[in-house]
């Protein structure tokens, strides 16, 4: 299962590529306003939708999914549990709210069955 789209992951960048300290600061600051240009309209077009208790519910199973991935596949996180780091610093990056359920049933052809196919069938966006 796919952890769904987002993230930079800058442990990924070309090592081999030598460029100064302001070329990586100018990245990263672009990286800042490029997510804000995209992420700030989504905001505000879905910030009045309402939601039920029964998707809150979801959301906080998907969070566990997060929290799962988080503690045992995240590089950062591993490293910081393996060497000692401060437990309390590296639980703070998860989600304050989630929940466990075991082979949670979701309706067919609902919304939750539509992100979970695509969960388990991640679509390339970079084609779409």
């Amino acid at each position: 299962e796919g952890r769904g789209i987002g993230g930079v992951f800058f442990d990924r960048l070309n090592e081999k590529v030598s460029n100064s300290n302001s070329f990586w600061n100018e990245f990263t600051q672009q990286i800042g306003r490029s997510f804000a240009d995209a992420y700030f309209p989504i905001v505000e077009k879905r910030k009045p939708i309402t939601y039920t208790e029964s998707q809150r519910a979801w959301q906080e199973l998907r969070r566990g999914r997060y929290v799962e991935f988080n503690l045992l596949h995240d590089k950062g996180t591993l490293f910081g549990l393996k060497t000692d780091g401060r437990i309390e610093s590296i639980l703070m990056s998860l989600p304050p709210v989630v929940r466990w359920k075991y082979s949670p049933e979701v309706k067919f052809n609902s919304q939750e069955q539509k992100l979970i196919d695509v969960l388990k069938s991640p679509i390339n966006w970079l084609d779409k």
